[in-house]
């Protein structure tokens, strides 16, 4: 089924249809196609840069599951995540990473806002500009979550503001994270990730890691055999390695990832007193355990608010962002795709893109 609110076909415009029984959004300019899963934790799917037919966006070798008719045969505690993991986008709240426990309660991998449904309402549908508000409530924790994302003519920026709100009567720690995986056909072996100057942890590798335990400065790690690997390059699926690396002490909130073959790139930017940290996710060929099984390739450089795996680890670092009761955090980010370059030198907050010499 398909609803659009105009019979536009030019400048900004929206649709509203039903995707595998989900209400789904796309937002769509000249430049961009942004589809948004409002029944499942408001994941953004797909981020298409239309001039070139390119979709950043990652999808997982079972791509968008309904979870209210897709029935697992068992639970356990990343499954909640992973069996409904389309890849794509996710906000992740009230924690990240991995499974833990926080106030006596489990919380499963990334939290509870990518698995649950969200509300929406269109909230200006121009062709100058369209903007769509997204909320939820989460079960687990009296958080309310808002976001807005919007799109204006002929840019390729899409811009998120969000806010998250405790409306419990004490105070409450949380993580906040952004999980944008990028994948195939956008990533291959020529892509280059710039960002600013920040240290790197590789503190929990994986047992075929290309990486020696330790802190570094970016962008150049050990390696297991004793030589520098460069992390603005992209790995190829043959170096059948997976990690995640986590970097903070960022001099800026800003990543750019440039198909230097194609010369396309995806790129965000985002307020580092929300963000100061970046996990970023590599899976070159080598992730074997269940549910992959060898099948994936691609990467994410997430925003997050902590390197720390989980919020009972940030709370006991005293990283986590503590809410007082009926106080708000806030962050204004954006997104965005560019072309024409093979290397990025900075993102501007509001998604102006300055080419590398």
């Amino acid at each position: 089924m398909i609803f659009y609110t105009h019979e536009r076909n030019f400048g900004c415009r929206l649709s509203e249809y039903v995707y595998k029984g989900l209400r789904t959004v796309t937002l769509e300019n000249e430049l961009l196609r942004v589809s948004v899963l409002a029944d499942k934790g408001s994941d953004i799917f797909e981020f298409l840069y239309k001039p070139l037919d390119v979709d950043f966006m990652w999808r997982s070798p079972w791509g968008v599951r309904n979870p209210a008719t897709f029935v697992a045969t068992d639970h356990h505690k990343a499954s909640a995540f992973l069996d409904y993991y389309e890849g794509g986008w996710q906000d992740c709240l009230p924690s990240g990473g991995n499974p833990g426990e926080y106030q006596g309660l489990p919380f499963g991998a990334h939290g509870e806002t990518p698995t649950i449904p969200w509300e929406y309402r269109i909230v200006e549908d121009t062709p100058e500009r369209v903007r769509v508000r997204f909320w939820v409530r989460t079960y687990r924790t009296p958080l309310y979550v808002e976001k807005t994302l919007s799109l204006e003519k002929e840019r390729g920026v899409l811009t998120i503001e969000e806010t998250v709100l405790n409306e419990g009567r004490i105070p409450i720690e949380l993580m906040w994270g952004q999980h944008p995986a990028l994948g195939a056909p956008f990533v291959d072996e020529s892509c280059r990730i710039d960002l600013p100057s920040a240290r790197v942890h590789c503190t929990s590798l994986a047992p075929n890691s290309r990486f020696a335990p330790g802190i570094h400065d970016w962008p150049l790690v050990p390696s297991r055999d004793g030589h520098l690997i460069d992390l603005r390059q992209v790995a190829s699926a043959e170096a059948d390695t997976t990690d995640t690396l986590f970097l903070d002490e960022l001099q800026e909130g800003w990543y750019a990832v440039t198909n230097t073959r194609r010369h396309v790139g995806f790129a965000m930017a985002w307020p580092l007193e929300v963000f100061p940290a970046v996990w970023f996710w590599q899976v070159y060929g080598g992730a074997y355990t269940p549910p992959w099984y060898g099948r994936t390739y691609n990467i994410a450089l997430e925003p997050f608010s902590t390197v720390q795996p989980t919020i009972a680890d940030a709370v006991q670092d005293g990283s986590a962002h503590i809410l007082e009761p009926g106080t708000q955090l806030r962050a204004q980010f954006v997104a965005l795709a560019y072309a024409g370059i093979k290397g990025v030198q900075g993102i501007s907050p509001d998604g102006e893109v300055i080419p590398r010499n």
